[in-house]
Parts: C-alpha cells; structure tokens; sequence
C-alpha cells in the first residue's frame, strides 16, 4: 500500500475512537456489524491449551502406570496455534517437550523409572511435538498475516463506502441533519444501501435508497446513483426531474451490466424552507416517518415504480407535499431497519418504538441527533445479528434559520 492509502488509514483509525457507534461529534457515522479490529478469539478458545493440560494431568493420574498419558501433549502447540501468537506457540511446544520428559522419568512425581526419560517411544515423542510445534509456530504466524490482511482490507472497505457515503453535515442550508450506515455484510463495510443531502438553489435535497443486490456490483450502482443525484439536484430545478435524471442513469447502467432486472427503491426529498414543506417522491421505497409534536406518522403518498423500472410505467411519478416546521423531525430509512429480526423472529416495530421514545408531547422536541441515537441504541437491543445493510438519514427545519428569517420576530 503507498502512502497515500497509510494516510488514509490513519486518519480512520482516528476518527473511529472508543464511541464509533455513536452519532456524537459529527452527528453521522458508518458502523461496521463486525467492529473495525479483528474480534479476539472467544475466552474458551483462549484457556482451551491450559484445559488441555489440566485434562492431560488428571488422566495421568486415573490411568494405569504402563500407559504413556504424555504422548498426548503432543497436539498441545496445535491446539495453542488457534488461539495465541507465533511466541506463545514456541513457549507451549517447549513447555510440552519439558512436561512428557517430566510424566516420563520423574520416579517422585510419576512412579517411572528416570531411565524411561531416554528410552526411544518417548524420545520419538519430542521429536514429534518439536515437529508439531514448529507447524504449530507456521500457522499461528499465518494466521496473524491473515488478520492482517483482514483489517487492512476492513480499513480499505470502509475508506471507499466513506467517499461514497460522505458524512452528513451538522446543517445544510436550512436543515438540521444526522445519519447512520451500518454494514449487514460481516466483517466487511461494502454495502448497497445510500443516502445524500445537498442545498441547492431550488432548496435542499435529499436521496435514500437500497440497491437490489450486495456486493461489490451494488457499491458500482450505489457510486452511479449518488453520482446522478449529486449533479441532478443542482442541475433541474423540480424534484421530479431530478428523479427522471436518475432513472436514465440506471437504465444506461443496466445497459452496461447486460441486467434487465437491476433497480434501486429510492425516496427522494425536497424541502422549501419559504413555504414550510417537504416534497417526496416514492420510487418503491419505505415511506418517511414524521415525528411532530409527540405523533409518529408515516408520510403515505402516490407510490412510484422503483428506479430502473420506469420504463414499465406509462406516467411519471407524482410527487406529494407535507407541512414540514419547526419541531419535525423527518426520518428515512431502508429496510434493513424495519425487517431486522429478534430471536423470535419478529420484526423491529420501527413505529411502535418512536412513539415511546417520542410521544410525550410535553418533553422537548427531538433533533435529528437524538433519533438518530436512539436508533442505533434501541435496534441492537432487538436484534444482535444484522443481515441486511441498514441506512438512516435523520432532517429538521434548522430553529435558527426560523428566527433570523421570520419578518414576525425583526
């Protein structure tokens, strides 16, 4: 890797920190289902060499004299490689080799004869654990190089959904905003859900969507996607001709790939801070959940095909406006969210949860921040395994902006 990728790097590493889970500080976070570093092997695998040890003794001492319980200590380097270090390997394969001359001729601890240390069966033993223990030392050492390489390819992983995803701003424009990715694809950051916000000159715009399929061919679509939008929203000037833009993308796209069945469900979003409203246009996509004044509503409208298939539709989509002021919080979401399972098997009950967490309607009103982190503290509690990627872009009317701009407070 050149220095630019060990810049690159470095500089995840530091942002991470010990509270990467959270949409502190920067108010948008890519979190990872499997956590940046390679996981520790579990605590059994750890103690496995010393229980291996403890059971070697306790048959020694249960089994009839003649027997040589010590040849078992042979797999002990073997069994230690799965779990410790290169060092620690050549540690246990010494201490091995000392323990079955110990059980062999110690007449105080074992009852041999110390002329059984030398004799040929337990000497063909040593040879055969130094043996064992120098493959032992191999694969620990490649096991080592392999988390390695794991970790540098998480980091790379994750330096590409970051370009893509870039981090939502604190403000842009006129709203207040916080995101959340997290990867369903374990050990890994690629994924094929997205999401954007940008001011624009005809207000601010924003995109969430899940591409049909995983992998590295998603992250292409998911690039293509955010690269229509990023230039349509400035380019045309209402939102379904931002819409249509990007559906011509994602023909041309499918094109290319020879897939006449890739599509992206999509919700795209337009806010007016002049008239105090959202304008939402559903490409087959969970509809926006509006949090004002301790109600949850799901924001329902003309549904639209997904993006890709428009060609199969005869008119265009329609888009539906809502009032949008001050104390709203706007969410967006993929499925990865609301199809997540408990051990039940039941589905996360995304509306249920906000009206307990938001439905006093005497406590402040929420930001984009606070759902945001009830989210992602709420939904592990529900679900401690994810298999879909999950997407969450969190709007408000920015209160500052209400009081600068409205004639009624000069």
């Amino acid at each position: 890797m050149d220095r630019a990728g060990e810049w690159i790097l470095r500089r995840i590493g530091r942002r991470r920190g010990p509270g990467r889970g959270g949409t502190g500080g920067r108010l948008a976070e890519i979190v990872d289902s499997g956590g940046f570093e390679v996981r520790r092997p579990p605590v059994w695998m750890r103690w496995l060499p010393v229980a291996y040890v403890v059971f070697v003794l306790l048959l020694e001492t249960v089994t009839p004299t003649p027997w040589a319980v010590s040849f078992l200590l042979i797999a002990l380097p073997v069994i230690a490689a799965y779990s410790l270090g290169p060092v620690l390997v050549a540690a246990a394969t010494v201490f091995a080799v000392g323990l079955e001359g110990t059980l062999a001729g110690t007449p105080c601890c074992t009852g041999h004869n110390v002329h059984m240390l030398w004799e040929n069966h337990h000497v063909a033993a040593y040879v055969a654990t130094g043996l064992v223990g120098v493959l032992g030392v191999a694969l620990a050492a490649h096991r080592r190089r392999q988390e390695r390489s794991l970790v540098q390819a998480h980091s790379v992983a994750e330096a590409l959904m970051r370009t893509l995803l870039r981090p939502v701003p604190h403000r842009v424009g006129h709203l207040l905003a916080a995101g959340l990715y997290r990867s369903g694809e374990v050990g890994t950051m690629v994924g094929g859900d997205l999401y954007d916000i940008r001011a624009t000159p005809s207000g601010e715009r924003a995109v969430i969507g899940d591409v049909r399929g995983k992998g590295l061919q998603a992250v292409r679509t998911v690039a293509d996607i955010l690269g229509s939008f990023r230039e349509a929203v400035h380019d045309e000037r209402d939102l379904p001709a931002v819409a249509t833009r990007m559906e011509r993308r994602l023909a041309r796209e499918a094109e290319e790939l020879l897939d006449d069945e890739l599509f992206v469900t999509a919700a795209l979003i337009e806010y007016d801070a002049a008239a105090q409203r959202v304008t939402i246009i559903n490409h087959g996509h969970i509809e926006p959940v509006l949090i004002s004044r301790g109600e949850v509503t799901p924001l329902i409208g003309p549904p639209a095909l997904p993006l890709g298939l428009g060609a199969l539709a005869d008119e265009r989509p329609v888009a539906y406006t809502h009032p949008f002021t001050c104390g709203d919080v706007l969410l967006l979401c993929t499925d990865g969210l609301i199809e997540a399972r408990d051990q039940n098997g039941a589905f996360y009950p995304l509306l249920d949860r906000l009206r307990h967490r938001f439905g006093d309607r005497t406590a402040p009103a929420p930001g984009p921040a606070d759902v945001i982190d009830f989210l992602n503290t709420d939904l592990p509690r529900h679900t401690r395994v994810f298999h879909d990627d999950v997407a969450l872009l969190a709007l408000a009317p920015d209160g500052d902006d209400a009081v600068h701009d409205s004639p009624r407070l000069l």
